[in-house]
């Protein structure tokens, strides 16, 4: 049974369970066939009312922040692997607290809290970013190795040095890559970090790896992963996150008036690009629509329009069957990942629902948003 958008409040944020359901049971696979850990990243996904589904599948998350390692306690019962830029000493017991593995970002923060950790608690397994200054990514914003970039400690950094204390390493150099992207850079770190690999016993390869996709190839990747472990004895971490929720998210919107200005159709939606799909109006990437296409010749076009006053907040264009109508319903899919988590309150505009559909049970609201959200968010 699809599920009847039509019959759903707007705006909403709407998570398919059963494809969840769907992509954990590939990922559990995935992860007993290599033998490694894979984790879900919470920067890229927290809405806990789902969590309860991770917990049935026995996985665990990383975190990069202290309220993420605390929702992971929380609602997941298991530490997290955390990893924060800089900690602060403020908060740096607290974290310790919360979590089973810490990673660093550059020496002098592994100096600094190394000693409080082997003190404290030394069954907590450390770490330090490195960066093998080389990515496949095209986009700067995610690119964690463009020159002069903040993340990680590079070959540079470590000669004349000797790290001692660590038990793991861990880079961040790929997002929705493919297996092959893995392989080149997994040859690339055993090239140049040879002195740091001998001396631990895992390697935490971050996220960015789309398994869930019908494109990536999953039996390369576990020819990979076992090449690797048998060459260097190690064991393996993977972090993604959008795997984990491809294809599972939904933003239904509805259409309040048309406009139209030197013969550009603009369809205004109960919904703000630059409030509620920040990430694709940042990257100024056109999110998937059902039922609409690219432009198209002899079809009803429309730009999609935001209901904020940012004269900026649309995107498109976008060609659909039928001649769009206010009250009609424009869904935009596959936005679970880095959607949510980065959506705002801008101008005010009503915050979308958020809830859960699955095939027995169809939509059940988790959370409505209301004008106290909004005001207690700044006062």
């Amino acid at each position: 049974m699809s599920i009847k958008f039509e019959s759903i409040p707007t705006p909403s944020y709407v998570f398919d369970e059963d494809t969840f359901r769907r992509n954990l049971e590939m990922i559990d696979t995935i992860k007993k066939r290599i033998g490694g850990e894979i984790i879900i990243s919470l920067k890229g996904f927290a809405m806990w009312g789902a969590f309860h589904i991770l917990r049935e599948y026995g996985f665990k998350a990383a975190a990069s922040s202290l309220n993420e390692a605390k929702l992971i306690v929380e609602q997941l019962g298991s530490n997290a692997n955390t990893y924060i830029p800089a900690y602060s000493a403020e908060e740096f017991d607290k974290v310790l607290s919360l979590s089973s593995h810490i990673t660093f970002n550059s020496l002098t923060q592994l100096n600094k809290f190394l000693p409080r950790i082997k003190e404290n608690t030394p069954n907590v397994q450390v770490a330090i970013r490195i960066n093998p200054e080389s990515s496949p990514l095209q986009y700067n914003i995610y690119n964690s190795c463009i020159q002069g970039s903040r993340f990680g400690v590079t070959v540079g950094h470590l000669n004349g040095t000797t790290i001692e204390g660590i038990d793991g390493l861990h880079f961040h150099t790929l997002c929705e890559s493919s297996s092959y992207d893995l392989e080149n850079m997994l040859e690339l770190i055993q090239n140049k970090f040879a002195s740091l690999i001998k001396k631990i016993k895992w390697i935490n390869v971050g996220g960015g790896h789309l398994l869930t996709s019908p494109e990536y190839d999953i039996d390369h990747l576990v020819e990979v992963i076992t090449m690797f472990k048998e060459k260097t004895g190690l064991e393996i971490i993977m972090e993604p996150c959008t795997a984990f929720v491809w294809n599972t998210g939904y933003l239904v919107s509805r259409v309040l008036d048309i406009v139209t200005t030197d013969n550009i159709n603009t369809a205004i939606l109960d919904i703000s690009f630059s409030a509620h799909l920040l990430d694709f109006h940042l990257m100024n990437i056109k999110p998937s629509v059902i039922g609409a296409t690219e432009p198209q010749k002899g079809k009803p076009t429309y730009r999609l329009g935001g209901n904020s006053c940012l004269t900026g907040d649309y995107m498109g264009e976008w060609s659909f069957d039928d001649v769009l109508k206010v009250g009609d319903v424009v869904i935009f899919n596959n936005i679970a990942h880095y959607t949510m988590v980065r959506d705002n309150m801008f101008n005010g505009v009503t915050q979308p629902s958020i809830g859960i559909w699955n095939n027995k049970e169809g939509y059940r609201l988790v959370r409505k948003f209301g004008y106290n959200d909004y005001k207690n968010r700044l006062s």
